[in-house]
């Protein structure tokens, strides 16, 4: 049996005030030590799941999120095509875009930047250097219009705290989502105690996963 490194519920909102967010950080070089510590750690667990198994762990996970109240509520929403070894979301784009939502999918332009592109069906998609689905057409810069955005991560802790993939992407752009209601999509194993941050790092308004068994 496969076991979690810690136990926290499977949906977490983001407490206003916390004396974790409060704490002073630890320097800069023992932050990215420890990111990457915990990306290793994390590579190695996912290693334990066949493809099935995390095909298996996505489905309950999906369906919580379209049970949400606020991404019932979203009329555009922000998406992301999701790696073999995330949440997968493809049957939740083609979902949602399908009801009649504006679904919003990130392009990869540089090694820093991205920027949104409309899904409009699955012969616009083309594969990225990354092996990443993504929409052609033209950029989609009303970002006050994002009423929902689904966030990717290695892990998440019970602050809202996201650990990515270290290039940056996300954390460069949130600040732009001012509107949105975000939320983290993840396995039970990538729910953690505690994920060290800096000042660039951004947070999300609520972690969904599912309880461990």
């Amino acid at each position: 049996m496969k076991e979690s490194p810690q136990a926290l519920p499977s949906s977490l909102p983001r407490p206003g005030n916390s004396q974790a967010a409060e704490a002073s950080a630890p320097p800069e070089k023992e932050q990215k030590e420890a990111k990457s510590s915990l990306r290793k750690l994390l590579r190695t667990l996912k290693a334990t799941y066949s493809q099935q198994e995390l095909e298996n762990l996505s489905e309950p996970i999906i369906s919580r999120l379209t049970a949400h109240p606020q991404l019932k509520a979203a009329r555009t929403v922000l998406l992301y095509n999701s790696l073999p070894d995330e949440v997968s979301t493809h049957s939740l784009i083609r979902q949602l875009a399908a009801e009649g939502k504006s679904v919003l999918l990130p392009v990869v332009i540089s090694d820093t930047e991205m920027e949104l592109r409309r899904y409009t069906g699955q012969d616009d998609l083309h594969e990225s250097a990354y092996g990443i689905l993504e929409p052609t057409g033209k950029p989609f810069t009303a970002f006050s219009e994002i009423d929902f955005a689904l966030i990717p991560g290695m892990a998440f802790d019970a602050e809202g705290n996201r650990l990515g993939r270290g290039k940056g992407y996300y954390d460069r752009f949130l600040h732009l989502l001012s509107r949105a209601y975000k939320i983290g999509i993840c396995f039970p194993f990538q729910l953690l105690p505690h994920i060290p941050t800096d000042e660039h790092d951004r947070k999300v308004d609520e972690v969904l996963s599912v309880p461990t068994t």
